[in-house]
């Protein structure tokens, strides 16, 4: 069977089968570093979804936020803290719907409602600024494609060295490859071409994607899974996505 570029197992070399995410992104938020003990490994979880314009580009952010002694809560400045500060990063780790699910249930919550119910209980918004994409790089598509795009996913967190390995072999990243793109890859699909560039940027953002899109069918629905699949795959690898944003 045929590698899938888009899935890299966590921790491994090789591809092996991802289960597809759920629509809402999870998080575990762990104690206080002060307040840790055996008996509390995690604290609480976090559901997170992103509101988007047609182009697939961020304009928001919901979250619903959930630990035993407070029941069900929503907080923007949360969201924006585990993306800026460095105590709250290291308190919130990405994961699945099937952990969330195992967690609230060790905590006390029961059956972990489903995506829809956990909607209800986004009260707090967070705008996030979108402008119209900048037009970097040739404004014409390369023959036989009608629009070229190029997006970049914005990430907090660290990746650790052999994580970035195994986005470079599963990904086919070329040897050599640049200085400013960590790994890379590249994709066909039903006639649309997809290429992307792992890269450190700034400071307190950690890493970005930088996605170009040529299509070549009527539809753009292949841009919204193809984006949606590779910032799953980065959360899958600890980081938290903080923004995508499109450059042409």
């Amino acid at each position: 069977m045929a590698a899938n570029p888009l899935r890299v197992a966590p921790g491994a070399s090789d591809v092996e089968a991802i289960e597809r995410p759920s629509s809402l992104d999870y998080y575990l938020v762990l104690p206080r570093h002060d307040d840790r003990d055996p008996a509390t490994a995690v604290e609480g979880i976090l559901v997170e979804e992103f509101t988007r314009q047609h182009d697939h580009s961020t304009t928001g952010l919901d979250n619903a936020g959930w630990t035993s002694e407070s029941g069900w809560w929503s907080s923007a400045s949360l969201s924006r803290a585990i993306r800026t500060d460095p105590e709250m990063l290291a308190r919130v780790v990405p994961t699945s719907r099937r952990e969330a699910e195992s967690v609230y249930r060790t905590l006390g919550g029961g059956q972990l409602p489903d995506d829809t119910v956990l909607r209800t209980y986004f009260l707090d918004h967070q705008p996030i600024a979108n402008a119209p994409p900048l037009r970097l790089g040739p404004e014409q598509p390369p023959a036989g494609f009608h629009e070229r795009r190029v997006y970049r996913v914005l990430f907090a967190k660290e990746l650790r060295a052999e994580q970035v390995t195994s986005f470079r072999v599963v990904w086919r990243t070329p040897a050599g490859g640049t200085s400013a793109s960590a790994a890379s890859g590249h994709l066909e699909k039903d006639g649309d071409q997809f290429t992307w560039d792992l890269r450190r940027v700034g400071h307190t953002l950690a890493w970005c994607l930088d996605v170009t899109v040529l299509l070549g069918t009527a539809t753009t629905d292949a841009v919204g899974a193809v984006l949606s699949d590779l910032t799953a795959v980065l959360r899958q690898h600890g980081l938290i996505p903080v923004t995508t944003e499109r450059f042409a």
